[in-house]
């Protein structure tokens, strides 16, 4: 299983920002991350530079988030969507895409269903529960 490093994502991010400002060709992953990063102009910055990126510390004190999680998020749940797993989520997604008009919109708040189970999971010490996840998505779909 492919497990990357917190630097191994700032780099890629960064590669990608890179890559599609200078017209290089893309893979299917990148060509990805580059739509998410286009639907966030405001981290262009912190994709600039590659070294700065992977010293830079985001705890939050300073009210910003870290962009590179985020965006790593949005790749997560575009691969669970891709796959269906967990089982039901890429229609708990497209529903609420749907209710919000908006993809981007649906995966901010899958985000937030995501960090929660990882949340719990942590603090419980057990397996991510993929189901509790669906649940939470399609709660906030079939909700105003």
């Amino acid at each position: 299983m492919f497990n990357p490093s917190q630097e191994d994502v700032r780099r890629f991010f960064c590669g990608v920002h890179a890559k599609a400002r200078t017209g290089v060709p893309l893979d299917a992953l990148e060509t990805l991350a580059s739509q998410w990063l286009l639907e966030h102009p405001e981290y262009d910055p912190d994709m600039e530079d590659a070294q700065a990126a992977v010293g830079k510390v985001y705890d939050g004190a300073d009210g910003q988030t870290n962009p590179f999680l985020h965006l790593a998020m949005h790749l997560s749940i575009s691969e669970q969507c891709s796959i269906d797993q967990p089982r039901g989520i890429r229609q708990a997604v497209e529903l609420l895409a749907a209710r919000r008009g908006s993809l981007h919109d649906a995966h901010h708040e899958a985000m937030e269903c995501l960090g929660q189970m990882l949340w719990e999971s942590h603090r419980a010490g057990r397996p991510p529960d993929g189901d509790a996840y669906v649940a939470c998505v399609q709660r906030r779909a079939t909700k105003d």
